[in-house]
């Protein structure tokens, strides 16, 4: 081999070995549950099981990110230890004349996000502008923090207003994807994915966003962050399954 040839060898294997392998991505494990404890849907309804349940798979999938529709206010205490008590997030569903709506046993009832970490983010929710007839008005709840903004909704059960919804949300949030900043939406869509009738949930998405699903209403967008896979586990005692995607960060 000539000397200089075997020279640039040496230095770029040097080089090589001094810079070290790359940095892998961190998983990122977002789980989405919509647990019917409200005590209004009677056919879902389980009480006190739900939770333990909830907590046994919160401990058996160790998400980063916990995302929950059809709760009240006080469950997410009851959730936290199992999340290592981290950051958390709730917005209660509205009535039509702006008082939240309740649980049975009185409590807020709404949407909550638990995140495994402690460190807190700046929350933002609202109510969406386009509303079906019914007396649950459906919002979102966000927490926006340094490097991750993240969201958790319940959308409209009439089709057409749960498209308007969708687009709302993935609109919302879309200049902070667009920026570059890692970026999810989750929950409960009542949107499914290429339905027989109906419209379909990835007709509301757009890029840099992409979609995973539970093969039925159950959604998570992303963007800006990177996919490994999705599972999908059967619940007791609630009407939806789990549904666990997980993610990869930089």
């Amino acid at each position: 081999m000539p000397r200089v040839r075997l020279l640039l060898v040496i230095v770029l294997v040097a080089v090589s070995a001094l810079a070290g392998p790359a940095a892998a991505a961190q998983e990122f494990r977002v789980l989405q549950l919509n647990l019917c404890h409200s005590g209004v849907n009677t056919s879902c309804f389980n009480g006190a099981a739900t939770l333990q349940e909830a907590n046994a798979v919160i401990a058996a999938k160790q998400p980063h990110v916990l995302s929950l529709n059809e709760i009240c206010r006080n469950d997410l205490p009851q959730l936290a230890p199992a999340m290592g008590d981290g950051f958390s997030a709730f917005a209660p569903a509205r009535r039509p004349d702006g008082t939240p709506v309740r649980c049975t046993n009185g409590d807020e009832y709404g949407n909550g996000l638990i995140f495994r970490s402690p460190a807190a983010g700046t929350v933002f929710s609202g109510q969406y502008a386009t509303q079906d007839g019914g007396s649950e008005k459906r919002v979102y709840v966000c927490a926006e923090f340094a490097d991750l903004v993240g969201c958790g909704t319940h959308l409209s059960t009439t089709g057409n207003v749960a498209m308007a919804q969708c687009k709302a949300a993935i609109a919302l949030l879309r200049d902070r994807a667009v920026a570059g900043r890692q970026t999810f939406l989750a929950g409960d869509f009542n949107l499914k994915y290429a339905p027989l009738i109906g419209p379909d949930v990835q007709d509301c998405n757009a890029a840099p966003f992409f979609r995973k699903g539970d093969g039925s209403v159950q959604h998570v967008f992303a963007a800006n962050l990177g996919y490994v896979r999705t599972e999908v586990t059967r619940m007791t005692y609630t009407d939806h399954p789990a549904l666990l995607v997980v993610l990869t960060r930089p």
